[in-house]
């Protein structure tokens, strides 16, 4: 039985308890979304108060001091932080996803047992480190090997991204397996504080998401190979890392979406007010931003629930069928959510295209932007077209 799975027979956390617990954290990353964009600083606000309502270790199994959650209460608190602050839903996301791949991938070792353990007493945080050098959003290749010497081992990795690396308090890493092993023969290393050093590179000036504080570093560690995980990372990348950054990444963009779409229902509500009841021109797009929100989530709860039925079915996770469903699911959820969040902007018009305007969706629009570019779509497309060749296409609607 996998890790996973074994949560999931143990039993849920209350929905309604979890869902308090994320509404005291959303209205915490709410109050301070505007400097945190602003000034393109760590939320700090939002994850003490994450800690605060013990929210870092809810995929962790109660046998070591967690709350057994799944993917679902994952998601929906991504949701709920994505209208919040788009920041701190998605470094909750991806902590989020580092976290289950330990849990799914532990293998029984005493060591990862522990940092679940001490994940959940400390509420630590942890970042992602799969982006490297010339690599680019390539997360299936590393350049940077372990170095391994006797029951210790060395990694020296120029990582051009580490999502809030300077903050996290440990970075879970891929890396080659040895230095003469090919860049696609991967293992993924749990790294603490006291493992490794950060030496900045590049800085973190962007568009949106500014808050996730994405920076380069050079890291340079030195720890026990107990904190390797044994599970080879091609399958951590496609059952666990790919599915649960793809459904929890989405949440968040569905989020912003919802976050838009709510102010451009405000607005158009305000005008018809002002108008004695005649809706304003933008009121066609608030229509097609509902819609498109609405199949926004249905796709994104669908894909789920596909994944969470198929967590006991390795063969089913691995299949070209799922890879297939699961990579499109980020391509079209992100697509959708840019749309989504457009039509939420023309509803509004010049109000939503202000700064200055209680109905701005300026904001929103900057961070979703990110959606198709993490992990670039094209390259996902790409991927996926070639993969397809070997397949038939589908011959009935329901097959």
């Amino acid at each position: 039985m996998t890790a996973l799975r074994a949560v999931a027979a143990m039993p849920v956390p209350d929905q309604k308890d979890l869902t308090a617990r994320a509404e005291a954290v959303a209205a915490v990353a709410k109050a301070n979304a505007e400097s945190v964009d602003r000034d393109s600083r760590f939320p700090a606000e939002t994850l003490a108060a994450a800690r605060e309502q013990r929210l870092l270790g809810i995929m962790v199994p109660r046998e070591f001091g967690g709350e057994g959650a799944d993917v679902s209460a994952v998601a929906n608190i991504c949701y709920r932080l994505g209208q919040a602050c788009s920041s701190s839903a998605m470094i909750f996301a991806m902590h989020q996803i580092k976290v289950a791949c330990i849990v799914r991938h532990c293998g029984g070792s005493a060591w990862h047992e522990e940092v679940l353990r001490r994940l959940c007493r400390e509420q630590l945080l942890f970042a992602s480190s799969t982006t490297e050098g010339q690599q680019g959003g390539n997360a299936r290749a590393s350049t940077a090997p372990v170095e391994t010497d006797g029951e210790r081992f060395s990694l020296d990795r120029k990582a051009t991204v580490i999502s809030y690396g300077a903050q996290a308090d440990g970075v879970v890493t891929t890396a080659r397996r040895s230095a003469d092993a090919l860049p696609t023969d991967q293992v993924l290393v749990v790294l603490l504080k006291e493992n490794y050093t950060l030496d900045p590179i590049m800085g973190w000036d962007t568009l949106g998401m500014r808050g996730t504080c994405s920076a380069g570093f050079a890291l340079k560690a030195a720890a026990g190979t107990e904190q390797i995980l044994p599970v080879p990372y091609e399958k951590i990348h496609a059952q666990t890392m790919t599915p649960v950054a793809h459904l929890t990444w989405a949440s968040v963009w569905a989020g912003i979406a919802a976050a838009a779409v709510e102010r451009s229902r405000q607005f158009i509500r305000k005008a018809a007010r002002q108008s004695g009841g005649t809706l304003p021109p933008g009121a066609a797009h608030y229509t097609k931003a509902t819609a498109s929100l609405s199949t926004l989530r249905g796709m994104i709860a669908a894909a789920i629930e596909r994944y969470e039925g198929a967590c006991d079915n390795e063969q089913q996770l691995m299949s070209l069928d799922f890879q297939s469903m699961i990579n499109l699911t980020k391509v079209e959820a992100s697509e959708r959510a840019v749309e989504t969040v457009m039509h939420a902007m023309r509803a509004c018009g010049l109000s939503g295209y202000r700064n200055d305007s209680d109905f701005s969706v300026g904001r929103h629009l900057r961070d979703v932007l990110s959606s198709p570019l993490m992990i670039n779509n094209d390259r996902i497309l790409a991927n996926v077209a070639n993969a397809s060749l070997m397949s038939p296409v589908a011959a009935t609607i329901t097959a």
